[in-house]
């Protein structure tokens, strides 16, 4: 984990020069770092409608309850404070490590609701009954009772019984949230994407879990029968927009609730020469009841990428799985006195 100073979005208009490096061939060259840390959320409060911007006052107030957030958790913590109550929340990292950025997203000059910007209330669409199938399984395996609830649900195998059961992210073999996409979002922190690009690929690093995502240029996908975490991308131009289409996902991407029939086009287009406009629209007909778009706007940086080290000295797995087996003593009256 890193922390570093969030950059302010500016609103561009697209419409604005689109003017910055080119590559030998003639095609933006979009090589650089860029920070994506923002507050505006994927999904939009359910009160604010179809309201696709915030006043100046409205993202005002946002940015400060998050100063105010982050000097709360960043205040000394009372050394003669007491234990949490049992089965209690112990919390998570400190607030240190936190970077969720300092102010919504902003584009032409209006701060969004939310990244999701079609369905026009900025809301997921209805999922599916096997979407919500998937939604329940992936719920399980973050069910935390203090009781062993797999036995006397009789779930075979439980969500304990294997390491090798245990979400991706939890293993640190991808990404947390849907950092490295497709499509690539802002998460609580490590939100530093670095791009290299060459005539042939196109590059993308993920600083979250150094996820890496490699665009091959004017190809084709592999068989169907090839997949990937991270999904086959291949990429084109469309007249100065760089266009991803990503398909041939495992049954385990890295987009929430997602299938393997996952579909996602991303579109890069350069706002001026450090701010890039990100769109995309995903399409998993086995999940979602029709697809969905949204927007996110990325700002070069000068903060470096450094490597994640997730699994360094990482003993939680024994603490998980050995606390399971306990829970399991005790529902079954094998607990040693």
């Amino acid at each position: 984990m890193r922390h570093h100073v969030a950059i302010v979005l500016l609103g561009i208009p697209l419409a604005a020069a689109a003017q910055g490096p080119r590559t030998p061939e003639g095609k933006p060259d979009f090589s650089g770092t860029y920070d994506i840390a923002a507050l505006t959320p994927l999904v939009r409060p359910a009160n604010l409608g179809t309201r696709l911007e915030l006043s100046d006052a409205e993202a005002e107030a946002l940015a400060k309850k998050e100063a105010a957030n982050l000097a709360t958790g960043n205040a000394a913590t009372d050394p003669n404070r007491k234990a949490p109550a049992a089965g209690g929340n112990i919390g998570s990292y400190n607030q240190l490590w936190f970077d969720r950025g300092t102010r919504a997203i902003r584009i032409n000059g209006k701060w969004r609701t939310s990244i999701i910007t079609d369905p026009p209330d900025g809301r997921l669409p209805e999922l599916t009954a096997k979407g919500k199938a998937i939604a329940a399984r992936n719920a399980l395996h973050n069910r935390s009772t203090g009781e062993a609830f797999w036995l006397a649900e009789k779930l075979v195998p439980g969500p304990f019984d294997d390491p090798e059961l245990r979400p991706l992210t939890e293993r640190c073999l991808a990404t947390f949230g849907t950092s490295a996409g497709p499509p690539m979002l802002p998460t609580a922190y490590n939100n530093l994407k670095q791009i290299v690009q060459t005539k042939d690929r196109v590059m993308i690093l993920n600083e979250m879990v150094h996820d890496v995502r490699i665009v091959r240029m004017n190809s084709q996908h592999p068989p169907p029968d090839i997949r990937r975490w991270l999904g086959d991308s291949i990429g084109h131009w469309e007249g100065d927009t760089l266009v991803i289409d990503t398909t041939n996902f495992n049954d385990t991407p890295g987009l929430f609730s997602a299938s393997s029939n996952l579909h996602v086009i991303e579109r890069f287009t350069r706002i001026d020469a450090s701010t890039l406009s990100y769109k995309f629209t995903v399409d998993d007909p086995t999940v979602w009841a029709r697809p969905w778009s949204g927007e996110v706007v990325w700002p070069k940086t000068d903060q470096r990428v450094f490597e994640y080290a997730c699994h360094e000295g990482n003993y939680s797995f024994t603490g998980i799985l050995k606390g399971a087996r306990v829970l399991e003593a005790a529902a079954t009256g094998k607990l040693p006195k």
